[in-house]
């Protein structure tokens, strides 16, 4: 009797008693989307702002079904559970299991995942800065949309640790900048913080909103701009903003120095008055 079967590493299993989990469209086809949010001190920091950008990402590639208000309970009770202060809460949803084919069936249940684990220090980083380099962009066409198709990101962060690089910062077809692979980009000129406007080609990154906020604290003024590397080069100072490590500063940028080889002035600032917005804003669980 012919059987449809599924081997798991030295594993073989009829296809019909297969964990539904290895028929997660996540695992074929990237189908789901993501965020990655953080607690300080034991206070959440951004939640609803993280989960209202997840539900625009839902939307944005039709997954329904996700109780938005629900989850955000789930969440809260399943961080009281880890006892960590600096928690990184990592969260994706998929669009749900079913047999591998491109177009999905109706009525799929989206299969949600979570993941809660320490953030390690990062005060060495905001004090001594970081490298980076030039990577081709070579994600698709919806980088606002925070889904979970990462193959190029990943391999863009491999290309910027063989270089002995923290971040790879990301060139289009035109040459310009559009963002760090995994982080926000910005350059400082004049007391100006000129970072890219936001569209497809660029997450409407939540860092982003508070480093604008910031800047704004400290009497600076923000502008949005689009730049290439020969222009970035030329700033007074550069720095990226990412989640789990608010504000570092850039000291070297594709081989050149940047602000001396050193942290700048006024990213120091903005690290200051970043922290301070988190005192302000970071909520105790209920």
């Amino acid at each position: 009797m012919p059987m449809e079967l599924a081997v798991i590493q030295d594993r073989t299993v009829p296809l019909s008693e297969l964990d539904s989990s290895f028929l997660d469209r996540g695992l074929f086809f990237g189908d789901g989307v993501y965020e990655v949010m953080r607690t300080y001190g034991g206070r959440l920091f951004a939640l609803d702002e993280h989960l209202e950008r997840l539900d625009r990402s839902l939307r944005a590639v039709w997954i329904k079904g996700v109780d938005i208000p629900a989850l955000r309970a789930q969440i809260i009770d399943a961080y009281k559970e880890t006892g960590i202060d600096n928690c990184c809460i990592y969260l994706h949803i998929t669009r749900g299991s079913a047999p591998r084919s491109h177009a999905w069936p109706e009525g799929i249940k989206p299969n949600i995942f979570m993941m809660f684990s320490h953030i390690e220090g990062y005060e060495k980083l905001h004090r001594d800065g970081v490298k980076v380099c030039i990577a081709e962009d070579l994600r698709w066409k919806r980088c606002d949309i925070k889904s979970l198709n990462l193959l190029p990101n990943a391999m863009a962060k491999k290309f910027a640790r063989d270089k002995d690089c923290f971040e790879a910062i990301l060139k289009d077809r035109r040459g310009d900048i559009t963002e760090g692979a995994s982080s926000a980009f910005f350059a400082v000129f004049n007391r100006m913080v000129v970072t890219r406007p936001l569209s497809n080609k660029i997450l409407p990154s939540i860092s982003r909103m508070f480093v604008r906020r910031a800047v704004e604290n400290c009497g600076i003024e923000f502008a949005e701009k689009t730049l290439n590397p020969l222009q970035a080069a030329k700033a007074d100072e550069l720095f990226l903003a990412v989640t789990t490590k608010d504000i570092v500063g850039i000291t070297d940028f594709d081989g050149r120095p940047v602000s001396g080889g050193k942290v700048g002035r006024i990213t120091k600032s903005l690290q200051e008055s970043f922290a301070e917005i988190v005192k302000k804003n970071a909520l105790k669980p209920c």
